[in-house]
């Protein structure tokens, strides 16, 4: 199946689906200052990601993105492709596996595909759909992250 981006209005339609990929969605950009409030939000001031001087020294020859403020932009990145109407509600139901295989250096841009892996009822009636998400950098060889991220829908 080609990528593309989808709108589903019911479990049926994302059972449908399973095996399918989307996106790519997309570019977005990611600047020192979305680092730097990640930072402040999580207290994870590591020079690597914060000293821009210092980090020119380091392994990267610049600062870098936090592997979970990566994770953090899949609610951003994965509606662009994959988009969900007609619930009564959505949750983020949770992460099987996250992977960071490459960096993201300041100033890089990110994308999203998606492959819808499973969609599956659960026993309060509504439908868990696993899905792995795969956010690729401009110009790399390597993603930057890859996740099996987990959603629960009631409609």
């Amino acid at each position: 199946m080609a990528a593309e981006s989808r709108t589903f209005g019911s479990a049926a339609e994302l059972q449908d689906a399973v095996g399918g990929e989307l996106g790519p969605g997309d570019w977005l950009e990611v600047d020192q200052q979305r680092v730097d409030l990640f930072a402040e939000a999580t207290g994870d001031h590591q020079w690597i990601h914060v000293d821009p001087a210092r980090a020119a020294e380091g392994p990267f020859g610049t600062t870098i993105a936090h592997g979970y403020l990566t994770l953090s932009l899949l609610p951003y990145l994965v509606p662009q492709v994959l988009r969900v109407e007609n619930a009564r509600m959505g949750v983020n139901y949770g992460v099987n596996k996250v992977r960071f295989p490459a960096p993201v250096p300041v100033g890089s841009r990110v994308r999203a595909r998606v492959r819808i892996a499973d969609v599956s009822e659960t026993a309060d009636g509504g439908v868990q759909v696993t899905t792995r998400v795969t956010v690729e950098r401009e110009g790399g060889e390597k993603p930057v992250c890859v996740a099996e991220s987990v959603s629960r829908y009631y409609f």
